[in-house]
């Protein structure tokens, strides 16, 4: 019996000792993981450069624009040398770009960063679901501790750090901040007037009221003020509406086309009465060819066609040379598009640019060297690093003359416009770049550039108002909105096309609303009130 109890002991000794084996082998893994993060913090020199002193390579995944290979760009090249640290780039077409992170982050196979991605393609929820799942890391941490001009910025900017920090109290993703510089006021391209044809029908002051605005439209088409006898001349054009919409919604006292928020309370703008006076008045500029017929069919290259053939009177663009094909000098001829009012809005009102752009810079968990990461990103937050980002290094675009100021250089004869050679020189070009958009000290203005700000200044900046602010939703608010959203969305756009041309008239407008009210609107906006709420108590 004795023998029986001691073989048992035994048998249990062997038992506990092999459970705490196996949990100090278990302790040891997590120490040999907490020195290796510990010894990748340690090569991180904190200030200057280098910020390694023993070269390191990481991945990168990034929407390109076609311009130039990325492992080719001045700008990069100057920042390995700079900061020792390399990339493999990985930079998909922006039309494939949104495929190809979907497909990265399926398979696991993502790369170590992910760069200017935007919130199109890496949005709120994915950064909230990737974050939670530890796909994509918490970077607030690493700010604090690597990251002062970053830093910095937050805590001077509480409504940033708010507006970038998830509803689980992380950042997973950095934002391009837009601060100083006329454009960081506009949600999309302004709209814009021929100012030759201003000049030519004696136009001295621009619509300040719809009526006005129908005034002057009608008074392009009838009156050829492109003077080639022909009745060719197209008042106002867009695609789709996408681009004038914003603008000429505000003149019927409405800042978004869906969800925006008035003194605190959300509404759904496309089921009010706004939005039907928005549709009625459209509708008239359509059926008496003041809107161009082919809104709702051409594309934006057709549409710029019509531009160079100077047949347009209104148009969208970002800056409007972009559609007439002129040079810059001559396109300070052509007015920004004043705000409009109605008796629905007796105030000029204007869509407003939040500032930001979510989701342009995310580490993975697949990154062995996170602290040298986000130093690395953190010197694009500080003036100097912005410069360097936008203009690229001294002696490619530019150099400094005998008084200290930069002096752009000669674009070379391979390329149309200096733009189209930044395009070459720096990523920093069609995409949401991550950096905060100083105004780049010690440049020059140009007559251009003094005149959008100008424009900018007069017709945007006093009306300007934001629709909504950038909120994140609970993992299961948004599942909840990616099923209303969709149907929501596709039958708004449909119905928009359809009651402008006329071919569901608005005496319809009874049934529609109650067509959107049975997609579960109310739902809709409730979410969209309760993360407004915590926003704003935050």
């Amino acid at each position: 019996m004795k023998k029986k109890l001691m073989f048992v002991l035994m048998i249990l000794i062997a038992i506990v000792l092999a459970a705490c084996n196996g949990s100090d082998s278990s302790s040891s893994d997590d120490t040999s993981n907490e020195e290796a993060s510990s010894e990748n913090a340690e090569e991180v020199n904190k200030e200057g450069f280098p910020i390694v002193d023993e070269e390191i390579t990481l991945s990168m995944i990034a929407p390109g624009t076609g311009q130039e290979d990325w492992e080719n760009m001045e700008t990069l090249i100057e920042y390995s040398e700079m900061t020792n640290i390399n990339f493999t780039y990985d930079t998909p077409p922006l039309s494939d770009f949104q495929t190809k992170l979907n497909l990265a982050f399926a398979s696991g196979d993502i790369a170590d960063v992910i760069y200017a991605a935007g919130s199109d393609s890496l949005t709120a929820g994915m950064e909230v679901d990737y974050g939670q799942q530890g796909v994509l890391i918490p970077l607030e941490d690493l700010i604090a501790e690597y990251a002062p001009n970053i830093q910095a910025i937050l805590d001077e900017n509480p409504d940033i750090a708010k507006s970038i920090t998830t509803v689980d109290g992380h950042i997973y993703s950095l934002p391009r901040i837009a601060e100083g510089g006329s454009s960081a006021l506009w949600i999309r391209g302004p709209m814009w007037y021929n100012g030759t044809w201003l000049e030519e029908l004696g136009v001295e002051e621009l619509p300040k009221t719809v009526d006005e605005f129908y005034d002057l439209l009608v008074r392009f088409r009838d009156e050829d003020p492109n003077g080639n006898g022909e009745a060719d001349e197209v008042p106002l054009i867009d695609v789709e509406m996408d681009s004038t919409r914003p603008w000429l919604l505000a003149g019927f006292g409405l800042k978004d086309w869906g969800i925006e928020e008035v003194d605190g309370e959300v509404r759904y703008t496309p089921v009010t009465e706004n939005y039907k006076a928005y549709l009625e008045f459209m509708n008239k500029l359509y059926e008496e060819q003041l809107l161009d017929p082919e809104t709702f069919s051409h594309t934006d290259e057709q549409k710029k066609a019509k531009g160079q053939e100077n047949r347009l009177g209104v148009f969208p663009d970002w800056f409007s040379f972009f559609t007439t094909g002129q040079e810059t000098e001559e396109s300070v001829n052509n007015p920004m598009f004043h705000p409009l009012t109605s008796e629905w809005s007796e105030e000029p009102l204007m869509p407003m640019s939040p500032g930001l752009s979510r989701g342009t810079f995310s580490i993975t968990s697949n990154n062995e060297h996170p602290e040298a990461t986000i130093r690395w990103i953190d010197y694009f937050y500080s003036p100097e690093g912005r410069a360097f980002l936008n203009m690229g290094p001294e002696g490619v675009m530019w150099e400094y003359d005998e008084d200290g100021n930069r002096v752009n250089l000669d674009t070379p004869a391979e390329f149309d416009s200096a733009e189209d050679w930044r395009a070459t020189v720096t990523p920093d070009y069609g995409i949401a770049a991550p950096t905060i958009t100083y105004p780049i000290e010690g440049v020059e203005e140009s007559d251009f550039d003094k005149f959008i700000e100008s424009e900018t200044n007069e017709k945007i900046a006093p009306y300007g108002q934001v629709a909504y602010p950038l909120v994140y939703f609970t993992k299961d608010e948004q599942d909840e909105l990616n099923t209303i959203e969709v149907d929501l969305e596709s039958y708004v756009r449909q119905m928009e096309a359809k009651f402008i041309t006329g071919v569901e008239p608005l005496s319809n407008w009874d049934n529609y609303v109650e067509t959107i009210e049975k997609m579960n609107l109310e739902r809709f906006v409730e979410i969209h009130q309760e993360a407004y709420d915590r926003w704003a108590s935050n």
